[in-house]
């Protein structure tokens, strides 16, 4: 009994320690398309060391492109200030992902927008509801995740990657 005992405190001393590790989730290795279908890996989306937003988002969801189309407006002047990027996934499936090229040239977003028909990367993510947004710092490993979208959401989420791009923890907001 006590080495039972004394294996289960080893194995939550190393479960608990795996979890208060420094080390935070990066993006899993999902493939997803281009609008013009080629394949890219999600592992290998990168900023020069900026921050990057991921934001899921779908045709069908109105807070959505509600999100994407405010954003858009200032996104020039983020670009500018914090070099961030914005990296859009439709988790539209194949019967509605044709109407996400449409829209993005509608609405004139200028993210690198990707498809995620068969939604591994959504699943892989924990994704359960859009929109979706997460902030990954200059290295790749996500540090900031929000769902849903409200008028004034867009001022939360450029002060974040203020913080980001400054180096700054931002695991309590």
């Amino acid at each position: 009994m006590k080495v039972l005992n004394l294996m289960g405190g080893l194995i939550l001393t190393f479960v608990l320690l795996s979890f208060t590790s420094d080390q935070k989730p990066s993006l899993p290795k999902v493939d997803v398309k281009t609008l013009d279908g080629k394949m890219v890996n999600t592992a290998n989306f990168s900023n020069n060391g900026n921050p990057i937003i991921v934001s899921f988002f779908a045709t069908w969801c109105k807070p959505c492109i509600m999100e994407l189309s405010t954003i858009n407006e200032v996104y020039g002047d983020w670009q500018e200030e914090t070099g961030v990027k914005l990296i859009a996934i439709s988790v539209d499936n194949s019967r509605t992902s044709g109407g996400v090229l449409p829209l993005v040239n509608g609405k004139g977003w200028e993210y690198e927008v990707y498809l995620d028909e068969n939604s591994d990367f959504k699943r892989a993510m924990g994704v359960n509801v859009v929109p979706h947004t997460f902030i990954l710092n200059g290295k790749g490993e996500i540090v900031w995740q929000h769902t849903s979208f409200t008028e004034g959401s867009e001022l939360e989420l450029i002060e974040i990657v203020r913080k980001v791009k400054a180096g700054e923890d931002v695991s309590g907001h």
